[in-house]
């Protein structure tokens, strides 16, 4: 035992005696390579927690945009409802309705809610002397009508709360603007909330803080007799909406960016601070009162690696390093040991010679032993009949299974045969391939060669038929002709005109010869100018006549 134990250590040391550099290095790089992939493991888990993390939060943030856009939508709503119930909108109702609405100190991102009458130039006087009511310094429609003349106007009436920015937007023609109108417009046409694309609020006085507005329009009359009396709206700033959004959403600061894209641009309306680029994003779709956005919101983190990372990773090489030194050291003790292990392996040379000294006398032992059970079988009448019923069943046990491994071998439809053979071609949108008939099952041998002719007219179809143009169209349908035999009809149309070969190839000679002979019965093969037909005559046969049959039962012989 000892000296097994030193021949199976001394063939583990070969390697060590043979490769006493490459040995150690191999066993670094393999650490190294397991610490690798260990770490690539670990990120890979943290990226996906941080990813599916990232589409919470865009999923969060998205809802929070909605929200707020929904909220002062419905703000304007009830507004635009109660305004058009009014004969007309005076600063006193525009006031006590804003101030019933109790909103919070920053209308929900919103500089406020705004009342803007729609008029035309005629009553451009009465409406400055409705704006100047209780005013000190004296306000006009801008851009004045003189300098820019037009019949439609929508000035800014009223607009609460009444501070020192939201009176510079009072009477700015919000029709005079393009942005502005086009979502006038579209907010007159739909009856609801609209919001515009980028715009830089009066409110700014010059400045270039992007914005937006959300128009509601208010009509009066009668259904089918309502005139446009004017809009109720809200004026946003995108920074101040975008944070007031954020705060619905509750976790760590994330960079987000919004765009506008109702009109196929992408225009960045705000940005929240901690924005770095190569980082993570994901995207959202935002319905902002009818226009579409898009919210952008980005991984807080670095690619850098995680802490647990950089842990294995110091700890593998480490270890990698430590495995290089002790293999190193095990490659001495190995030259060492081969000597002991060449004088081990003499004797193991030597017992291998008197193994197969053994088994060459086993043999004999068993070649004299069948001798005598022979010799003896030919002189006792009762060991002869037992040793005859003894290979009866040895022959009948082979036989039976030989039998039961062939039995898997059914029946198999023609429909399965031909779907295999025109599987490269049914599915192109270019060519029609129509097969059509009943169930008809075939033995095994004659689904053979049924499957051999469906693929040599295939064949030739896609080379020179209707399946090597655009348009051709084969179609292959069966029908029983009695219980015992099948027809199968092949049609080529739409594909190039057809000539008769001059010359038999190996495929008509294996349809019309090998295939015929296999079937049983000839084969009708025509190259008509419009396309090959081909009729095949198939046997149905039942499965009791080629189904392998069980081996007869052996008896016991006394």
């Amino acid at each position: 035992m000892v000296e097994d134990r030193l021949k199976r250590k001394g063939v583990r040391q070969r390697w060590l005696v043979d490769y006493p550099r490459a040995v150690p290095l191999a066993i670094f790089l393999l650490v190294a390579a397991v610490t690798a992939l260990s770490v690539f493991a670990i990120e890979s888990g943290q990226r996906i927690r941080e990813d599916a993390e990232l589409t919470r939060k865009a999923q969060a943030m998205a809802f929070a945009i909605e929200r707020r856009a929904y909220s002062n939508s419905a703000f304007l709503r009830a507004a635009g409802a109660l305004f058009g119930s009014q004969d007309k909108v005076d600063g006193e109702t525009f006031r006590q309705f804003v101030a019933e609405l109790r909103l919070d100190s920053d209308y929900r991102g919103a500089e406020g809610i705004g009342w803007a009458p729609a008029i035309d130039s005629t009553v451009v006087a009465e409406t400055e002397a409705v704006l100047n009511e209780g005013k000190l310094h004296s306000i006009r429609i801008t851009p004045s009508i003189v300098a820019e003349p037009r019949s439609q106007l929508v000035p800014v009436l009223f607009l609460q709360p009444d501070t020192l920015r939201n009176r510079r937007a009072l009477g700015f023609d919000m029709y005079s603007e393009q942005v502005r109108r086009k979502a006038l417009d579209e907010a007159t046409r739909t009856e609801r909330p609209t919001a515009t694309g980028r715009v830089t609020l009066v409110q700014e006085g010059g400045g270039e803080e992007p914005g937006f507005l959300i128009y509601m329009p208010v009509f009066e009359g009668s259904i089918g007799n309502r005139t446009l009396k004017g809009f109720v709206y809200s004026p946003f700033t995108a920074a101040q909406f975008l944070t007031s959004a954020a705060e619905l959403v509750s976790g760590e600061e994330t960079p987000v960016r919004l765009f506008d894209i109702g009109d196929g641009d992408r225009v960045l309306m705000a940005e929240r601070q901690g924005w770095a680029p190569d980082r993570a994003t994901v995207d959202r779709q935002v319905d902002m009162a009818g226009r579409e956005m898009l919210l952008v919101v980005q991984a807080s983190n670095d690619n850098t690696l995680s802490s647990l990372s950089m842990i294995t990773l110091l700890f593998g090489l480490a270890v990698a390093s430590l495995l290089l030194v002790v293999a190193r050291l095990l490659t001495q003790q190995a030259q060492e040991d081969s000597r002991s292990l060449d004088w081990f392996a003499e004797q193991n040379s030597i017992r291998n010679s008197l193994t197969r000294e053994l088994n060459h006398r086993v043999k004999n032992t068993l070649a004299n032993v069948l001798s005598i059970v022979s010799l003896t079988r030919r002189r006792a009448d009762n060991l002869d009949d037992f040793a005859e019923g003894i290979d009866q069943r040895i022959r009948a046990l082979s036989a039976t299974h030989d039998l039961l491994t062939q039995s898997e071998w059914g029946t198999t439809p023609i429909r399965s045969v031909i779907e295999v053979e025109l599987a490269p071609y049914a599915n192109d949108a270019e060519h029609e391939v129509v097969t059509e008939g009943p169930q008809v099952e075939l033995a095994p041998n004659d689904a053979l060669s049924l499957g051999l002719a469906i693929h040599e007219l295939a064949t030739n179809a896609a080379k020179f038929g209707a399946l090597s143009t655009v348009g051709g169209k084969v179609s292959i349908v069966w029908t029983l002709v009695n219980e015992r035999l099948a027809r199968i009809d092949w049609t080529e149309s739409g594909g190039p005109r057809v000539t008769e070969p001059t010359k038999r190839g190996f495929g008509t000679d294996l349809i019309e010869k090998i295939v015929a002979h296999e079937l049983r019965h000839p084969v009708d093969l025509e190259f008509l100018p419009t396309g090959v037909r081909c009729k095949l005559l198939v046997p149905v046969r039942e499965p009791s006549e080629f189904a392998l049959r069980s081996p007869p039962a052996q008896h016991d012989v006394g």
